[in-house]
Formats: structure tokens, C-alpha cells, sequence
């Protein structure tokens, strides 16, 4: 399997668009703070952000030479305190879940970026929960975790350090 990151840039931002609008149509049936537009769309407020503000950094996966979702890594200066580095997002399409594809994803970041980490994730979303301990568990990951409100959602938080 060659599972590859790729960032991505501004020219491909309409890409990142459209698999972020599939990201936040999974994403809806566990919280009611996500809408669908009136456009059929789901948008993210400002994927402009993505390239004026240092510190987001998006990555598409590509498995093969497709593309077939996209990370999402928070880093310095964006994150002030207490991490390095935040998965904000990770996404793989419907067709490629369950391949390992996201996992792989993340073991090529975390050999590139060394540090502390946080992840979220919304409590009622128990196939990222148990995406996420999975992967804690094959890259042997010890992570501490804890519940938080956010915006109405209970979400937990998981730290860790590579």
C-alpha cells in the first residue's frame, strides 16, 4: 500500500472544498451544530484561512497516485501553549475506509513532526473514537484523555506525545 501526504496548496483549495463538504456531511449526524447550505453544500466557514494564517497545514492522502481525503495538521505559531501539533481533522472516503489508509496517514506525519499532540473528537462520534484508540494501540501510544464542552457538543480531548 504507498500511502503518500501531499500539501496542499492554494490552486487546490476547490479540491479540499469538496472533500471537506463530504468530511462535515459525516460529521452532521453527531452534532446539530453542522448545517447543510442552501446551496446543497456543506461548507467550512473559511478554507482561505488554510493559506493566510501559518500554522494550519492541510495535506491531502493519497493512496496510490488518488486522492483520497485529507488531513488536517495544527501546528506552532497557530497553537500558542501546551501542544506542537493538533490532528484537527483527518478524512478518507467512504470507498477506501477500513484499508488502513489513515493510519498510515498519520505514522508518515508523526515521523515528520515530533512532539505533543492533541486530538478532538465529538463524544457521540464512536467510529473516530474507535478509529483513534485503534491507532493509539498499533503504534503504541500511550494518551491521556478528558471530556470538554465545545460549542454545545461534549468532544473528547486525547494527549500524546511522538
Amino acid at each position: 500500500m504507498n500511502i503518500t501526504l501531499h500539501k496542499v496548496v492554494e490552486k487546490e483549495k476547490s479540491t479540499l472544498q469538496n472533500l471537506y463538504s463530504l468530511y462535515l456531511h459525516d460529521l452532521s449526524k453527531f452534532t446539530p451544530n453542522i448545517e447543510l447550505g442552501s446551496d446543497g453544500i456543506f461548507h467550512f466557514e473559511d478554507l482561505s484561512l488554510f493559506w493566510k494564517t501559518e500554522g494550519l497545514s492541510p495535506y491531502f492522502i493519497h493512496y496510490d497516485k488518488s486522492i483520497v481525503g485529507f488531513l488536517l495538521l495544527v501546528e506552532r505559531p497557530y497553537l500558542k501553549k501546551d501542544h506542537d501539533f493538533g490532528i484537527n481533522d483527518i478524512f478518507v472516503i467512504n470507498k477506501y475506509k477500513g484499508r488502513g489508509i489513515g493510519r498510515a496517514a498519520l505514522k508518515e506525519i508523526f515521523q515528520q513532526k515530533e512532539g505533543s499532540y492533541f486530538v478532538l473528537e465529538l463524544a457521540e462520534n464512536t467510529p473516530a473514537i474507535v478509529f483513534w484508540k485503534k491507532v493509539y494501540k498499533e503504534m503504541d501510544i500511550e494518551f491521556e484523555e478528558r471530556s470538554v464542552r465545545m460549542d454545545d457538543d461534549l468532544c473528547l480531548i486525547q494527549t500524546f506525545r511522538i
